[in-house]
């Protein structure tokens, strides 16, 4: 592995980039507000498990396909973005859980989370770049383990951090929820600021420059 010296800065700023507010907070929480705790959980959960697929991608060195067919970078950030509007929609125009079978409902929404958060982080090519930016500044060819078994490791350590962070957000958005939760007009208007949120985070990825 790197020596300590450089072990010691990814930790710190892997730390750093974790905490500091991002799409992947936004989300896990958007979908707190709208849905409920469990569904920011599989949320979270689903965020997870989608971004080892750029992990495995970086230790393969298939996100260079993005620098090198820009085209191709372009389709995948749209097509993501445009899912992201629809969720966003499709919180608008459903009804808030509750009522005699609230139980299936959340556990229902809970795996619709959970498949939706795989679906928009594979979907999300800012992530492919970040980790073949990031990863190598900590990456040493000199060590025991090959290149890109360093890469898998330091990056399941990335996304164990940057999960951490969505964690917490969505336990900070389900206590909110826990004391509103007797309000239907409150839930509802989190369910439906829930759905602008991830509208906003389908149009700012669209329109950010790469």
């Amino acid at each position: 592995m790197p020596s300590t010296d450089l072990l010691l800065a990814f930790f710190v700023t892997t730390a750093v980039f974790a905490y500091i507010p991002g799409p992947a907070m936004l989300y896990a929480t958007a979908q707190t507000m709208a849905r409920g705790r469990v569904s920011g959980l599989m949320a979270a959960l689903g965020i997870h498990l989608g971004c080892y697929v750029h992990v495995i991608a970086a230790a393969a060195g298939l996100s260079v396909i993005f620098h090198a067919v820009p085209v191709l970078y372009l389709a995948v950030k749209i097509l993501g973005a445009l899912y992201l509007i629809w969720l966003g929609i499709s919180l608008f125009r459903s009804k808030a859980a509750g009522g005699e079978h609230g139980t299936l409902v959340v556990a229902k929404s809970g795996r619709r989370a959970f498949l939706e958060s795989i679906t928009v982080e594979v979907l999300n090519p800012k992530t492919a770049l970040f980790f073949l930016a990031f990863l190598p500044q900590f990456v040493d060819p000199a060590a025991g383990l090959p290149v890109w078994a360093q890469f898998l490791v330091l990056g399941t350590v990335v996304n164990l951090m940057f999960t951490s962070a969505d964690l917490v957000c969505v336990l900070l958005a389900g206590a909110l929820m826990a004391r509103l939760r007797r309000s239907g007009g409150a839930q509802r208007l989190l369910q439906r600021a829930g759905g602008a949120v991830l509208v906003g985070l389908g149009l700012h990825l669209a329109f950010q420059k790469t």
